[in-house]
């Protein structure tokens, strides 16, 4: 098997203008923007409507981009939603956290396929809410997970799936930023009352797809989880000092930290961290360990959905200790273009999600699981129920 068997195909897909996808915003800051971006970027697409709680935000969020004839008059997405004459096919929810269950309930009721930006949701139980109200709607629900869409992410899926490592039982991934608490847009990442989940919602999601899209995601089995908000609480921390917001620490509510030990079915074990903030440069490489061989993904500066370099095979030749290094493909398209581009396509064709909220109810389950072990100061067994 060659190189170019790896290689992403980037060809250009010809792309049907005939018939255009009518598309509403639920959600108009800072993460709809790169929704939008994406979007104007298509050619089959009309961006109809936009709904957010924030009475003029709407409006003002379509004029900053040029685009015309959009309805934002209303109070609420359920006021969009009701809106017939939208003829809406899809909606894109760039909530706050807090806010992913509901409009996803809603716009999936009311027919529409559904792009919902990561974390899942909050809790396990509002993403087994929202997957039921997809089950009953026969509509398009896909999660924004675009990592998945980077071609060094298929490369581990691809090395995982070839066989190369023989069976996999042992798994470290993680990653995070020295200073990295995001408060540019204010305060919805850190407040509970909007974000209900810190780095572990917002980036610790991304890890924890790397390796469990790679090995097909298994079933995960109970978890041993600890979080914490040294940095967030404090009004020292740097961040705050720099931009003169030291009342954000008494705002903090969530995790800048967490870390757990998760087994999964197959008798692997999971050893996961994740951090906002912390005096380290990095918690350490993602690495996957097999009976055949291990593979080592270098970690990055701060999570930015591929890989810190190029990844590393440790793998036997003739009985020969010997390693292989796999270099970093690079991609031709953005990862949020390609993110919609496979949404759109999964509408037009009757596709299924591109990142199907099958899998990422496994990766939401983690990550309450982590965060009931926390409070409760013990190992706790993770629990689906049935859909």
């Amino acid at each position: 098997m060659g190189l170019d068997d790896f290689k992403e195909n980037q060809e250009k897909k010809v792309i049907d203008t005939t018939r255009k996808v009518r598309i509403g915003f639920i959600g108009c800051g800072w993460i709809a923007e790169s929704h939008m971006r994406a979007l104007l970027n298509q050619p089959d697409v009309e961006i109809v409507a936009g709904a957010d709680l924030i009475p003029g935000k709407a409006a003002k969020f379509f004029e900053k981009f040029g685009v015309e004839g959009v309805k934002t008059d209303y109070a609420s997405h359920k006021e969009l939603l009701a809106d017939k004459s939208l003829n809406l096919d899809a909606v894109t929810i760039c909530t706050y956290n807090r806010q992913h269950a509901q409009p996803a309930i809603d716009s999936l009721n009311a027919g529409l396929h559904v792009l919902l930006e990561k974390p899942f949701t909050v809790t396990l139980d509002e993403a087994v809410a929202v997957m039921k109200a997809e089950k009953a709607s026969g509509k398009i629900l896909s999660i924004g997970f675009q990592p998945r869409m980077d071609a060094n992410m298929k490369m581990i899926k691809k090395i995982v799936e070839s066989g190369a490592l023989g069976q996999i039982y042992y798994i470290q991934t993680g990653g995070g930023r020295r200073r990295g608490i995001p408060t540019p847009y204010g305060t919805t990442f850190i407040e509970d009352k909007t974000a209900g989940i810190g780095a572990l919602g917002d980036i610790g999601c991304y890890s924890l797809d790397m390796v469990l899209n790679a090995i097909g995601y298994p079933k995960p089995l109970t978890v041993s989880g600890y979080k914490s908000n040294f940095f967030g609480t404090d009004p020292n921390y740097s961040d705050y000092v720099h931009k003169n917001h030291p009342e954000y620490a008494k705002l903090f509510g969530v995790d800048d930290f967490a870390a757990a030990f998760i087994r999964l079915e197959g008798g692997i074990i999971l050893d996961f961290r994740i951090a906002w903030a912390m005096n380290l440069d990095t918690p350490g490489d993602t690495i996957i360990m097999g009976t055949k061989g291990s593979l080592r993904i270098p970690s990055t500066e701060c999570w930015n959905g591929t890989v810190g370099g190029p990844m590393v095979l440790y793998h036997e030749v003739c009985g020969e200790q010997t390693q292989t290094e796999i270099p970093i493909i690079k991609m031709k398209e953005g990862l949020f273009d390609l993110k919609i581009r496979t949404f759109l396509d999964a509408i037009k064709e009757n596709g299924t999600a591109p990142v199907p909220s099958s899998q990422i109810l496994y990766n939401q389950a983690i990550i309450d699981g982590i965060a009931k072990s926390a409070e409760a100061g013990r190992e706790v067994e993770i629990v689906i129920p049935e859909i």
